[in-house]
């Protein structure tokens, strides 16, 4: 997917234990008051943000999330306003990006997005680490593998490391590899451990 930075200064939504893929829908319920006004702010424009994931070693010196120097640039595809003012929020992620906190007047905070370069395997490596990737998807999953033959090895990757459940620190490790090839012998040495499953929380 080939995505245009947004020029602007975004939302960041810090949640713990939260990753946003490339191609992945992640659906959120919003509920505390910054981050309402946040999705409030966000229907009256183009709707994108980041979903910055919070690491383990807890909150910075100023008292908020420490957060993962790589994040998810997501955007709202579907919206729900419930009575009391929560919402239900599904976010399409577009890219991971690198970011920079600016200063915000609003209840929420406030990043510049950089790229993140991402650095292909291999054309030797490709084909093996595409079987691999496969195979040990599909063992996962109940369902045909619903992915392309084309589907290059970044994307499977990924595909798997949502499926393994690992435990936090393994996937912040393999989230933020810039090396397609580190990446996926990092998530195929994850899928051979055989972690557990979890599920990730919507609020800070």
């Amino acid at each position: 997917m080939d995505v245009s930075l947004p020029s602007s200064c975004v939302p960041i939504f810090p949640l713990p234990g939260a990753f946003l893929f490339p191609h992945q829908v992640l659906p959120l319920h919003v509920f505390e008051p910054r981050y309402r006004q946040m999705v409030g702010d966000l229907l009256d424009g183009p709707g994108r943000l980041v979903i910055g994931t919070q690491r383990t070693r807890g909150r910075d010196a100023n008292g908020e999330p420490d957060l993962l120097p790589v994040a998810g640039l997501g955007e709202i595809l579907r919206h729900e306003r419930l009575a009391d003012g929560r919402y239900q929020i599904l976010v399409l992620g577009l890219s991971r990006v690198r970011f920079v906190e600016v200063p915000s007047d609003r209840l929420y905070r406030q990043v510049r997005c950089a790229p993140f370069v991402e650095i292909a395997a291999d054309d030797v490596e490709v084909a093996d680490l595409t079987r691999r990737l496969r195979e040990a998807t599909s063992a996962r999953l109940q369902q045909p593998l619903p992915l392309p033959e084309s589907a290059p090895p970044g994307l499977l990757a990924d595909l798997l490391l949502q499926t393994l459940g690992a435990p936090q620190a393994v996937v912040e490790r393999a989230f933020a590899e810039p090396s397609v090839s580190r990446r996926a012998r990092l998530v195929l040495q994850a899928a051979e451990h055989g972690t557990g499953g979890g599920e990730a929380a919507a609020g800070d």
